[in-house]
């Protein structure tokens, strides 16, 4: 069973660095937080230097003194392990616990996650600083929990230190046992790659390397995260039982749902909703930018239903060098701030108490300025604190409801960073999805594939897409027809079922294990890039001709009578050929679609399973309002934010209480620009 946070009202926190500051602001700081509703401050986890000075001199005075006046104002606490930014005497006196890139150049001391896991010294280095640090403050009343490490795998998440290629033969060895098992798993017959000796294996060493071994990388990376963030964690759970324990990020090459199962209380994020906006093409039809943000809180839920939000933006954001933001819009902050809350967040870490005057980060701006006088930002953040501290313990506790879900897994996503042939066309077929069931306000969860999904799991969904899958096994084809037999609906897309778990390609029919199910076989395909034209698409006059397919053509060959062909191409030389099929198999169906899923697809599927919003029947809204549920069994709460700069209506079918305000709403009712509602069903 998934874990969550468990708290009693919503609750409301900023990450405070006192170090970067004179200590005769604290106490007016902690006195304001206070007036705004501010419970929990998050520090310590960049402070390595200050708590050992020196190897092996320990200095917890400082973040006592701290702790102890934020005592004093009923503060709580969370505290970071320090083990993202190593002292440089420990990087000097110790260079074999630096990274290194590709060409073996140990990444030099100066930034953030410049080691390496794999490092016995460092290790040995990371267990004293947090064992003096966790015996320190472990009975300091203020302290409720522990953050491992700083968003692990952020910036750095490959390795190429000599201690991680030694340690990926430990690795390897344990996994596959002889070399022969190694051999035949990565192929190396091709090329004449065989391996001969252990002493032979390196992590990936070309910008090209065997996509076997790139697979294997990644699995052993995310392996060598989860075992050193099990080194802190033991030591928490030794020491101070009473806390607990979590981390924040949510980055590459990292299994989160096996470290939370195994190590934490609950999974953390870091959300910056400003990063969708500044990577979105400008051609691009209907953006969600900021709405965008919504992917990712999607998939922390599918690790801990509730959840922290560990860093929420509360400024604009950027490095002295990059990442430019623009300052948020009166009201951005507050949306964005429930944008958490509607996904599952029921603690909410503002990022952070006051911009840094010096520093890397002295553009990363946070809810007080540099002159540390009343803003607007100060003010929006007292709104909030304001509405926590009301409608708190109503929320707190409540869950997101959906009934659709994506279907993701790690192996396909890791093997499609290097497969050009499928990786794109997991973004866009995903996205194209998202992007209409929010325009068509039907909520979505992210569901992620692994060895004890059961059926019970699948089942809590009407419809489930998992668009290109294509690794796949024949226990998942089962578990997947088994979901379908019981009344599902399930989406499959091009590049479905072709490989291994190794990655390696099955000498069988595309879609490989689930061609039965689906009741096609793949006659023929093409990639869709530069010259190579997409063909257009007819659905029986429900698409006009001009619609292109997207990414990928698969020409499908109807294998039983029961697969229904639903839409053809209606160009290139394989015009008239099926591209879209529907076979009804028990009481559900599966879908077959042989290219990427575009927005206007989407649609269009969405018009054929007669799939509509489960707050149709009680509010309208535009399609710039997101809106959701939080349930529990005794209460449901819809929640709608709108993500325009300007006003928006949406109406009210029956009369019901919006509890921001205490409001009785009915029939139209107006939103501000980047306003928020949560009426009570």
């Amino acid at each position: 069973m998934a874990k969550s946070i468990r708290m009693d009202e919503l609750t409301l926190g900023v990450c405070y660095y006192p170090e970067h500051w004179p200590e005769g602001l604290w106490e007016d700081d902690f006195r304001r937080m206070r007036e705004m509703n501010i419970s929990v401050i998050r520090m310590a986890e960049f402070s390595w230097a200050m708590l050992e000075p020196q190897e092996g001199v320990f200095d917890f005075s400082f973040f006592a003194r701290v702790m102890d006046l934020a005592h004093s104002y009923g503060l709580k606490v969370i505290l970071g392990t320090p083990t993202a930014t190593p002292p440089a005497w420990l990087t000097h006196k110790y260079p074999e616990v630096l990274n290194a890139r590709q060409n073996g150049e140990l990444i030099k001391h100066g930034m953030r996650r410049h080691y390496n896991y794999s490092s016995p010294k460092y290790r040995e280095l990371c267990e004293r600083i947090v064992r003096n640090m966790v015996s320190a403050y472990k009975d300091h009343p203020s302290v409720i929990g522990w953050q491992l490490d700083n968003e692990f795998n952020c910036e750095k998440n490959v390795f190429y230190a000599e201690a991680d290629h030694a340690k990926f033969r430990v690795w390897l060895k344990e996994k596959y046992g002889t070399l022969d098992n190694l051999n035949k798993a990565w192929g190396t017959v091709f090329w004449s790659q065989t391996y001969t000796e252990w002493e032979q294996l390196h992590l990936s060493q070309t910008d090209s390397p065997n996509p076997h071994l790139a697979l294997d990388e990644k699995r052993f990376i995310s392996d060598n995260v989860i075992s050193f963030a099990r080194l802190q964690a033991d030591i928490i759970r030794e020491l101070a039982p009473q806390h607990w324990v979590t981390t924040n990020g949510l980055f590459g090459h990292l299994e989160n749902h096996e470290m939370t199962d195994e190590l934490l209380d609950f999974f953390s994020y870091d959300s910056y909703p400003q990063f969708s906006t500044i990577f979105y093409k400008e051609d691009e039809i209907n953006p969600l930018q900021d709405r965008q943000s919504s992917i990712n809180l999607t998939n922390v839920r599918s690790i801990s239903p509730n959840f922290c939000v560990m860093e929420q933006q509360s400024g604009p954001g950027g490095w002295v060098d990059r990442i430019e933001m623009g300052t948020p819009r009166p009201g951005q902050i507050r949306l964005w701030s429930y944008q958490s809350v509607l996904h599952g967040t029921d603690l909410l870490v503002y990022f952070r108490w006051r911009t840094a005057t010096f520093g890397t980060e002295i553009y990363w701006h946070g809810i007080n300025d540099y002159h540390n006088q009343p803003n607007r930002r100060v003010r929006e953040v007292a709104q909030v604190g304001g509405e926590f501290a009301k409608i708190g313990s109503l929320i707190a506790g409540t869950t997101y409801r959906a009934e659709v879900a994506f279907l993701q897994d790690y192996p396909n996503n890791w093997d499609a960073e290097l497969d050009v042939w499928h990786g794109p066309l997991q973004w866009q077929s995903m996205r194209s999805w998202f992007k209409q069931l929010q325009y068509r306000h039907i909520p979505v969860d992210s569901l992620f594939l692994r060895s004890h999904t059961s059926l019970e799991d699948l089942a809590k969904y009407k419809v489930i897409v998992y668009p290109h899958p294509a690794i796949m096994t024949d226990e998942t084809a089962e578990l997947l027809t088994r979901y379908v037999e019981q009344g599902g609906q399930l989406f499959f897309g091009a590049r479905t079922g072709y490989k291994d778990l190794n990655g390696q390609c099955y000498m069988r029919p595309f879609p490989g294990p689930v061609a039965g199910l689906c009741g096609i076989t793949v006659e023929d395909f093409t990639l869709v890039k530069g010259k190579i034209k997409a063909a257009e698409l007819n659905w029986e006059g429900r698409l006009s001709e001009g619609t292109k397919t997207v990414g990928f053509n698969e020409i499908l060959s109807v294998q039983n009578p029961e697969a229904e062909v639903v839409a053809r191409y209606s160009s290139e030389y394989y015009k008239d050929a099926p591209a879209l099929t529907r076979r009804t198999y028990g009481e559900g169906q599966v879908w077959y679609y042989g290219a990427a899923y575009s927005e206007p697809v989407v649609d269009a599927l969405l018009d054929e399973i007669g799939l509509i919003s489960p707050l149709a029947g009680r509010i309208e809204a535009p399609a710039e309002v997101e809106m959701g549920i939080r349930a529990s069994e005794d209460a449901a709460y819809a929640f709608l934010l709108n993500y325009m700069e300007h006003p928006v209506t949406v109406i009210v079918k029956q009369s019901a209480t919006e509890l921001l305000t205490g409001a009785t709403v009915e029939n139209e009712v107006e939103m501000p620009a980047y306003g928020v509602m949560i009426v009570k069903l």
